[in-house]
């Protein structure tokens, strides 16, 4: 088996007052995959990757990024990075920004300025290249945000609410860039609370409540957790028929019929009671849980068991 390109173990991190941001958050993200943390305001997304990137101490942790123990500075030249609400010098045009940044990470000159041009057009923002951030919108820095954290070609990238800001033609263009990310073999770490835009992108996901990971795996696993079968007919049923179906676990709501079931079987019954009666069925479709359902389930979990 790869060794993940991340495994946390026993992450910790205390503030001052007592405040537990992380209480022994364990994670691995394997290489190459677009990987969503999900959580409320205040669970400890930003905190965990603050860590991860040396912006801020744990209080206690073990594990790798990249094959080196977490905090081994040298790993950085390989990990990209785009902070949440990020801010650059305003009398600095793009170009210059993504220049500087390519300095911090030690690119050399010459690579960083052939680079600057291809990330600057692969973000679509060339035409404004020359131009100082102070006039820009917040979806054009965020667009010249992850052009910096790509400038030296990182293994691994750290994307804190990349679309914030962003209208929606520029998040299906994000969103196509993190795709082409995890072909080129990269891995993609994402923070974010738009639960729709990650849906579409993201191979795993976590989800933080309370400082604690109360969900992890593949989405398609998670979300298959729970599945249910809705039927649509041509009209309302029957009173009698309705009344009959509810009596069987059925949720009926005018003409949707809503079963919960890990398999079809149930399904089959419910058909055929509807053809007896000469209903007009519609469409049979498979659902399982929405990543904003399976989200919602899971942080609800959390509180509950606080209240208890």
């Amino acid at each position: 088996m790869e060794e993940p390109v991340l495994d946390i173990l026993r992450m910790r991190k205390v503030y001052r007052g007592k405040v537990e941001a992380l209480r022994g958050v364990s994670l691995q993200v394997p290489r190459g995959c677009v990987f969503g943390l999900l959580g409320p305001n205040g669970a400890g997304k930003s905190t965990l990757v603050k860590i991860l990137t040396t912006i801020i101490r744990p209080s206690a942790c073990e594990g790798s990024m990249l094959g080196h123990p977490i905090g081994h500075k040298p790993t950085l030249r390989r990990v990209g990075y785009l902070p949440e609400h990020a801010r650059f010098p305003s009398y600095l045009t793009g170009e210059q920004v993504v220049h500087y940044c390519a300095g911090l990470a030690g690119v050399p000159h010459g690579v960083a300025r052939s680079r600057m041009a291809v990330l600057l057009d692969r973000v679509k923002m060339t035409d404004w290249a020359k131009r100082r951030v102070t006039s820009y919108s917040k979806g054009m820095k965020q667009r010249v945000g992850i052009a910096q954290a790509l400038v030296n070609d990182p293994d691994i990238v750290f994307l804190d609410e990349p679309t914030d800001g962003v209208d929606p033609e520029g998040r299906r263009e994000i969103r196509e860039m993190i795709s082409q990310l995890r072909e080129e073999g990269r891995t993609v770490f994402i923070n974010t609370h738009l639960l729709a835009e990650l849906e579409q992108v993201a191979d795993r996901v976590g989800i933080l409540s309370k400082g604690e990971l109360v969900r992890v795996g593949k989405l398609t696993d998670l979300m298959a957790v729970k599945r249910q079968y809705v039927v649509r007919t041509g009209g309302d049923l029957p009173p009698d028929l309705a009344e009959a179906l509810r009596a069987d676990a059925v949720v009926v709501t005018g003409s949707r019929l809503v079963i919960d079931s890990p398999g079809p079987e149930p399904v089959q019954p419910v058909i055929d009671a509807l053809r007896a009666r000469q209903v007009v069925i519609r469409s049979v479709e498979e659902q399982g849980l929405s990543l904003e359902e399976l989200y919602l389930e899971a942080v609800r979990g959390t509180q509950e068991g606080d209240r208890q």
